[in-house]
């Protein structure tokens, strides 16, 4: 038992110290217009990968936080398996062969939560502790 116990003081230790850790923990949380009913991940990965543009009927837009930020890599690792490079790469090549331009890209949680909600077909991620009241969570 107390190992246990000197374990969780340790961790709570390492959060206090590290916001960015309490922040992982929180994890990242797909929004969507109303419109929009839940996702599942290939669905999602599909969006975000331009191989889908139309779901049940509803044109789709796709909104990127900004590149190299905190957030969009924990979303790429979560639900595209990729890394920032790699899906750089993969955006470079279908603009290039003209299949399309990676998602828009929106800095503040805010400005995503504004966008989303007011932008029918419109979907974004945010930080888990963004959450607010009333949001159409797609995925967790």
């Amino acid at each position: 038992m107390p190992i246990t116990r000197f374990r969780s003081a340790l961790l709570l230790l390492a959060l206090v110290a590290n916001p960015a850790a309490v922040r992982a923990a929180d994890g990242v949380v797909v929004i969507g217009h109303a419109s929009i009913k839940r996702l599942d991940a290939p669905t999602l990965a599909r969006i975000y990968t331009g191989r889908v543009i139309e779901v049940d009927g509803i044109s789709v837009t796709a909104i990127n936080a900004n590149a190299g930020s905190d957030v969009r890599t924990r979303f790429l690792q979560m639900f595209l398996q990729q890394d920032e490079d790699k899906y750089t790469a993969y955006w470079t090549v279908r603009r290039y062969i003209g299949k399309g331009a990676s998602p828009r890209e929106i800095s503040k949680s805010s400005d995503v939560i504004r966008f989303v909600t007011s932008t029918p077909g419109a979907i974004g991620y945010i930080e888990a502790s963004d959450l607010q009241p009333g949001l159409n969570i797609l995925l967790r």
